[in-house]
């Protein structure tokens, strides 16, 4: 906190800071699945991980899993067991959440006599899934293959595809966005669990597990490898690219990407060994030159640069058989099976009707459909939330799913009472009223901007106290409209919705005032900017009193769709959890939507 200051003073002070973005990049710059991500070169071992802890919590809460879910007995199922000369192949099910089963082959080796490592293999957008047997893409001579050299492995559906039918690969909706249930989150929700199955059984060895996939199922290798350091060694094939990051539903979520690629993501496994395979006739042409070496440099700074590797084939899309022999090599490097035979061999895949549970017919009707399985998820996401009593997991959450930081530097702008805001670095550009004076500073937030709020009677009453005032104009609010361009079908994976940024307005606004200011902020806000202040207010790092119209606004699903549409925000315990988090509250939890006028004060 600086001294108090002059009003003279004080001003140029505030235009000595630094120059401001003379854009809003967040309007300009709207990046999609099939932008050219630039990787960002780290100085530091310090800074790297820094930004790791950061990744890590931004993938696990775009996935529904921050906090992460309570995990219930996964009840194995063997279904049935095929047997061969030196392995077998058993179909299980796991049940990965009450009442949702998860179908995969477990690829055996036969007479060893100690624990073996293991192997997660999820599968690519191929049509026969986890079955798909081809030159260039087979799951079941890369599970046969490393079942014979030692591994124990496990090939598992994505959703939608063999036994895993209680919901379709594609879904989404508002609803869904709201409490993060989507197919990528899912689907690395199931490989987590198949990571605790495989450390579940007497013959594996639990240092010891792998994972590696292509093309889609190289998206959940070096996504479960990021979120879990159960995993020692990866493999991702076909996928670690700055060019092209998915474009699939189990390859997209809201939240998931803005300001980062999937090159960072891999990047998440350093210093554990990973290899990177690529090809000439897809995304991943320019890995040898460009993404591999971003890598390294991470690797570097880890003290592990020959932990990583990369091996370029000139091939189209696949995971064909110099991928597999390249894949086998290097996990012998690392997890030294009892009999390494390090080629690819010839493989005799059982017929389809011998590896699935359900080989003939849909699932059972009695297990639960898509709604079922819907509801059970924002059940156990309430009873989860309900009983977090620390409120640093509850911050933590929120601001996560808001996609909002506490800036750690913000330059300014003032001419006469303008003002122009932006973080150091962000290149993001916050405009209001600013109005210099004397005791704790108001902040003032209307839905139509800094013009309507100046007509308020509270600002008229604190321009007399001579209190220090900031009216803002919150991001596509009042004067700052402007034409943002929405034209991809994973926009939210990619850039926040206008709520979460007008969240993130208002955090910088209160920075500013923090940094500039004595005494505690009061932030008020009024109509449909009620909403975006009790939630600023939450997940700040430093005391705000909070003075919110909440206009009816109850928390329900609707409200948060037609008033502060942010993915992921029912799933943290959405206005519940933000009321836990402002400070004594001095009024009762606002009316539903369509009852009395709420009001929510805190001071």
């Amino acid at each position: 906190m600086r001294s108090p200051l002059t009003v003279a003073l004080m001003a140029a002070a505030v235009c000595a800071q630094g120059a401001v973005s003379t854009v809003d990049v967040r309007n300009v710059e709207v990046p999609d699945h099939k932008t050219h991500f630039r990787i960002p070169a780290y100085k530091t071992k310090q800074q790297w991980l820094e930004r790791k802890d950061q990744l890590r919590k931004q993938i696990l809460s775009a996935a529904g899993l921050l906090p992460m879910p309570v995990k219930t007995p996964l009840h194995p199922t063997f279904v049935r067991r095929n047997r061969f000369a030196d392995y077998s192949i058993d179909v299980v099910q796991l049940e990965t959440m009450p009442g949702y089963f998860l179908g995969g082959n477990l690829y055996r080796p036969l007479h060893t006599k100690s624990a073996a490592p293991a192997v997660l293999l999820p599968h690519g957008h191929w049509k026969n899934g986890r079955l798909e047997n081809q030159p260039s893409y087979s799951v079941p001579a890369l599970g046969i293959n490393l079942a014979r050299q030692g591994y124990v492995v496990f090939a598992y559906d994505m959703v939608g595809f063999n036994d895993t039918r209680q919901t379709p690969h594609d879904f989404h909706g508002w609803a869904e966005d709201l409490w993060g249930f989507h197919p990528m989150g899912l689907q690395l929700w199931n490989s987590i669990r198949v990571l605790d199955f495989l450390e579940s059984l007497k013959d594996v060895d639990a240092k010891r597990i792998a994972v590696t996939g292509a093309s889609g199922g190289a998206t959940q290798t070096f996504l479960v490898a990021a979120v879990d350091d159960r995993v020692k060694v990866s493999v991702p094939v076909n996928m670690v690219s700055a060019y092209m990051q998915g474009g699939d539903p189990c390859e997209e979520a809201p939240g998931l990407r803005p300001g980062t690629s999937n090159v960072e993501f891999a990047a998440l496994a350093a210093p554990r060994p990973m290899l990177v395979v690529s090809s000439t006739h897809d995304w991943t042409r320019h890995t040898p030159d460009e993404e591999f070496p971003a890598i390294r440099r991470i690797y570097t700074l880890l003290g592990a640069p020959d932990a990583v590797e990369n091996v370029h084939l000139d091939a189209e899309h696949n995971y064909n058989r110099e991928s597999r022999d390249a894949a086998y090599g290097f996990l012998a490097k690392y997890l030294r099976p009892e009999h390494p035979s390090l080629k690819d061999e010839d493989v005799s895949v059982p017929p389809a009707a011998d590896l699935l549970a359900f080989p003939k017919t849909d699932p059972p009707a009695n297990l639960a459909n898509f709604d079922a399985v819907f509801e059970r998820w924002k059940a156990a996401a309430v009873l989860q939330m309900q009983n977090v009593g620390d409120a640093g997991t509850l911050r933590e959450a929120l601001r996560f799913a808001l996609g909002a930081q506490w800036p750690s530097q913000v330059e300014s702008r003032v001419d006469g009472t303008r003002i122009v805001l932006s973080r150091t670095g962000v290149r993001d550009r916050v405009t209001g009223y600013w109005s210099p004076g004397r005791g704790s500073p108001i902040l003032v937030i209307h839905p139509d901007g800094s013009s309507a709020a100046l007509q308020m009677n509270v600002v008229e009453e604190a321009r007399r106290a001579n209190r220090p005032m900031l009216l803002l104009d919150p991001f596509q609010s009042g004067s700052t409209r402007s034409r943002r361009e929405q034209y991809d079908n994973y926009f939210l994976s990619y850039n926040r919705t206008e709520a979460s940024v007008r969240v993130q307005d208002i955090l910088t606004a209160l920075w500013f005032l923090k940094e500039h200011c004595r005494g505690t902020p009061e932030l008020l806000g009024f109509g449909e900017a009620g909403p975006w202040s009790i939630f600023a207010a939450a997940v700040a790092p430093v005391s705000v009193d909070v003075l919110a119209d909440l206009d009816g606004f109850g928390g329900s699903d609707q409200d948060f769709r037609d008033r502060f549409f942010v993915p992921g925000i029912q799933r943290v315990g959405g206005l519940t959890t933000a009321l836990r988090l402002t400070n004594r509250l001095r009024a009762a939890i606002p009316a539903p939507r369509h009852g009395a006028d709420g009001e929510l004060g805190v001071q």
